[in-house]
C-alpha cells in the first residue's frame, strides 16, 4: 500500500506590530502633558486654566493623527518614538504657556504669546510626519538624491548670510507673511542624507586605505579631502554667520558618521583636533564668539554688562534655586532670563520648577529618543538605512548636548533651540520630520520578511508502506 502526501512549508509567525502598546503610551503621554498644564494654572491662579480643555483636545488630536498614520503606513515601526516625541512636545507647550503668563513678559512692549503659535507649528510638524510616512514608502529612495541633498543643504546654510543678524547671529531668514525661519534645522536632516549616501560608497576607502602613525590610522591625502571641506564649511559658517551651534552640529555629525562607517577611532581624534583648532582660531578674531567664550569662563564677571553673561548667570541661579525637587510648576522666576527664556533657556525653567529630578527625567526622555534611533540603526538591514538612522540620531543628540551644555555652563552658548520643548516653529517642524524618517526606517527594519509563495511544483513525497 502506498500513500502520497504533500509537504508544505509552515509560514513564519507574524511579528507583533506593537501599535496597541504605542496607543497606550500615547494616552499616558497626553495625560502627563495635560496634568502639567493644569498644574501651572493652579499654581498661578488657584484654578484650572480655561484653555485646558482645548489644549488637551488639541494634543490628543495631534497624537491620534500621528498614531493612525503610523498604524496605516508604518505598522511595524518602533512603538516608543511617537509617544516620546508627543510627551516632549506636550510638556514644552505647557512650559511655554507658563512663561506666557509671566507678568514680566506681559509688561514688555514686544510681548507676543508663543504657546498658541507653538501648537500650530506642532500641528504642521505632525502633518509633515504624516506626509513623510505616506510619500516615503522606502527610505532607500533618498539615496538617489545624495548629491542633490548636498546642494540643497549648502543653500539652506548660506541663505541666512543675506539677512540681518538677530542677537549677533545670522541664523534666521525672514519670509514675508510667514515670519522667521531657521534653515539650519532642516539642513541637519538633509546633510544626514548626503553623508549617508556618500559614506556608504566611500567607507571602504576611508577605513582600509590609511597609514599608521603613533598608534593611529591616519587617512590618505585623497581621502582627507571631504573632511577638510566639511571642516572649512563649518568654519565659514561660524565666521560669516557667527553661528557656533550649527557649526558644531555640522562638523560633529560628519565625524560621528565617519566613525560609524569606518570604525576608525583616529577619525574622532582627528576631527576633535580640527574642531578645537578651528574654534580657537575663530574665537581670537570674532568678537561675538569671544564674548560667548568669556561668558562661559566667568559668567558673573560680565553680569549686567554682557547679555550672554547675564543669561548664563541667571540660568545657573535658576538651577541652584530649584534644588532636588524644584519650586513647582508656575512658581519659579526663570522668566527673569528675558527673551531667551522660552527658547534655549527653557531648560532653566525645567531645572528651577521641577528640580534636578525633573531635569534628569527630561534628559532621560531625550536619551530614550536617541537610544531608539540607535536601536533602529542596529536593526536596519541595509547600510544606507543604518547610516541614515545613526546620522539623524547623532544630529538629535548633538543638538541636545550643545543646548543643554550651554544653558548649564558646560560649554559656550550656541543659540540653538532645545528640540520639541523650546519655542520655535522651524525646530519643532524639523524634529517631527526627523521622527517620521526614523519611523520609516524602523518599520522597514522590523517588518517580517514576506512568506514565499507556494510553488506549483511542490515536492511530492511518496511513503511506501508494506
Amino acid at each position: 500500500m502506498s500513500v502520497v502526501t504533500n509537504t508544505t512549508t509552515i509560514g513564519a509567525i507574524e511579528a507583533p506590530s506593537r501599535r496597541n502598546t504605542e496607543l497606550l503610551l500615547l494616552i499616558f503621554a497626553v495625560v502627563i502633558a495635560v496634568f502639567a498644564y493644569g498644574n501651572v494654572g493652579l499654581a498661578l491662579n488657584g484654578e484650572l486654566p480655561s484653555g485646558m480643555l482645548g489644549y488637551g483636545l488639541g494634543l490628543t488630536l495631534l497624537a491620534g493623527v500621528g498614531h493612525l498614520a503610523v498604524r496605516k503606513f508604518a505598522a511595524y515601526a518602533d512603538p516608543l518614538l511617537l509617544p516620546l516625541a508627543t510627551l516632549l512636545n506636550g510638556i514644552g507647550l505647557a512650559l511655554i504657556w507658563r512663561l506666557d503668563q509671566s507678568k514680566r513678559f506681559q509688561a514688555l512692549e514686544t510681548f507676543a504669546p508663543a504657546a498658541t503659535k507653538q501648537l500650530i507649528f506642532s500641528a504642521v510638524g505632525v502633518a509633515l510626519l504624516v506626509g513623510v510616512l505616506m510619500l516615503l514608502k522606502d527610505h532607500r529612495i533618498l539615496q538617489r538624491y545624495t548629491y542633490i541633498s548636498m546642494v540643497v543643504a549648502l543653500i539652506l546654510l548660506v541663505l541666512p548670510m543675506f539677512f540681518p543678524a538677530v542677537n549677533g547671529a545670522r541664523i534666521w531668514i525672514n519670509i514675508p507673511g510667514v515670519g522667521t525661519l531657521q534653515p539650519g534645522e532642516f539642513a541637519k536632516i538633509i546633510i544626514a542624507v548626503f553623508f549617508s549616501g556618500y559614506l556608504m560608497v566611500k567607507r571602504d576607502a576611508l577605513a582600509l586605505a590609511s597609514r599608521r602613525f603613533m598608534g593611529m590610522y591616519l587617512p590618505r591625502g585623497r581621502d582627507l579631502g571631504p573632511i577638510l571641506v566639511i571642516w572649512a564649511l563649518s568654519i565659514l559658517i561660524l565666521v560669516f554667520e557667527t553661528d557656533l551651534g550649527t557649526s558644531l552640529l555640522f562638523f560633529g555629525l560628519f565625524v560621528v558618521m565617519l566613525y560609524v562607517a569606518t570604525e576608525r577611532t583616529s577619525w574622532i581624534v582627528f576631527g576633535l583636533l580640527m574642531s578645537a583648532a578651528g574654534a580657537v582660531g575663530v574665537a581670537t578674531f570674532e568678537p561675538h564668539v569671544q564674548q560667548r567664550v568669556d561668558a562661559w569662563l566667568d559668567p558673573f564677571a560680565g553680569y549686567g554688562k554682557l547679555a550672554a553673561s547675564e543669561q548664563i548667570a541667571k540660568s545657573l541661579m535658576a538651577f541652584g534655586s530649584g534644588g532636588m525637587f524644584g519650586t513647582g510648576l508656575g512658581q519659579g522666576d526663570s522668566d527673569l532670563i528675558g527673551f531667551a527664556a522660552n527658547s534655549d533657556f527653557i531648560l532653566a525653567t525645567v531645572g528651577e520648577e521641577l528640580g534636578l529630578t525633573g531635569l534628569m527625567a527630561m534628559l532621560l526622555l531625550y536619551g530614550l529618543v536617541i537610544e531608539r534611533g540607535v536601536r533602529t540603526a542596529l536593526a536596519a538591514r541595509d547600510p544606507f538605512g543604518k547610516l541614515l538612522a545613526i546620522g539623524l540620531s547623532g544630529a538629535f543628540a548633538i543638538q541636545v548636548f550643545v543646548v543643554a551644555g550651554g544653558v548649564m555652563g558646560l560649554i559656550p552658548l550656541t543659540g540653538m533651540t532645545m528640540p520639541f520643548i523650546a519655542a520655535g516653529g522651524s525646530s519643532v517642524i524639523a524634529n517631527w520630520a526627523l521622527i517620521g524618517i526614523l519611523l520609516r526606517i524602523s518599520d522597514t527594519a522590523r517588518r517580517p520578511a514576506p512568506v514565499p509563495a507556494p510553488s506549483p511544483d511542490a515536492e511530492m513525497t511518496q511513503v511506501v508502506r508494506p
